[in-house]
């Protein structure tokens, strides 16, 4: 766990460093960035892979549940919510982008504009709560 963990700082902080020498020096062509692009989600989906076959089979097996239908709850709690972030994701999205364009032109809308993006971020609380409910029934 720790050299998981050890290397996934040591790919972060050298992908950050490296990105930072190139803007300074100003010799960032596009290639190059994309090159160590490449390289750093290599490294990342190989840290991924091996956190899969390392630690996944031990977590599965941690502790047994009471029944079928418990997983089957934690299940739909995790996917309440997931779909739930996803949905509210998008929505704020494309209000965002539309309030946005509404205040550009009329900056005395910018209340009205707010209200729409807190409905569309209520999305995300929705799927929460029934997470927390169906956790409770467990």
């Amino acid at each position: 766990m720790s050299i998981i963990l050890s290397a996934a700082i040591a790919i972060v902080l050298f992908t950050v460093g490296l990105g930072t020498i190139l803007y300074k020096t100003g010799e960032g062509s596009p290639n190059k960035v994309k090159n160590i692009l490449k390289a750093s989600m290599a490294s990342y989906s190989a840290l991924i892979v091996l956190f899969l076959f390392v630690l996944v089979p031990k977590i599965v097996f941690a502790a047994p549940t009471e029944s079928a239908s418990a997983g089957m709850g934690f299940l739909a709690a995790g996917l309440s919510t997931g779909l739930a972030t996803i949905g509210a994701g998008y929505a704020v999205g494309s209000v965002g982008s539309s309030a946005l364009g509404a205040v550009s032109e009329d900056p005395k809308i910018l209340g009205k504009t707010l209200i729409f993006v807190g409905l569309a971020e209520g999305i995300a609380i929705y799927g929460l709560i029934i997470s927390i409910i169906i956790l409770g029934q467990i």
